[in-house]
């Protein structure tokens, strides 16, 4: 048995934001290479002791920007991917607006000031703020045409 399923055209554009976390991801995966090599932090610790390592905020800032993203994207891609089946334009401008900010959240955290990490992170929940909405509308839509 064969089971098609039909995409809005627009659903690439989805796809195209997926793919573009994607190499965000491992953008954001070298920068903390580099921090380990330039920090002197070695595997396979998570982080750097600051009883070992006089720069051990720094590499710690490097990582925790990138570990906080690695913990968002389980939410993120769900959200992503199902409500773009329903509203694919508006849903990969807020992925775009999502990963904007959370490149400018990576950015201002491994600055070794996590307190300019705020602003961005702001961009980014208002952003998957709006995918939870976007997925619940859907949801929603789907009950709804069930009873019907």
């Amino acid at each position: 048995m064969a089971i098609t399923i039909e995409f809005p055209k627009e659903y690439g554009y989805v796809v195209l934001v997926l793919v573009s976390y994607a190499f965000l991801n491992m953008w954001m995966s070298l920068q903390v290479g580099n921090a380990r090599k330039k920090y002197r932090v070695p595997y396979p610790n998570l982080y750097a002791s600051e009883e070992r390592n006089k720069d051990a905020n720094m590499f710690n800032c490097v990582q925790r920007g990138h570990q906080n993203s690695l913990e968002f994207m389980p939410l993120f891609f769900p959200l992503l991917l199902v409500s773009g089946l329903q509203y694919p334009l508006i849903v990969s401008g807020l992925g775009t607006l999502y990963i904007i900010g959370r490149f400018f959240y990576f950015k201002g955290y491994s600055s070794g000031i996590p307190d300019k990490r705020v602003k961005a992170a702001l961009m980014s929940f208002l952003s998957l703020f709006g995918l939870m909405v976007c997925t619940a509308l859907f949801g929603v839509t789907l009950v709804i045409k069930e009873t019907n």
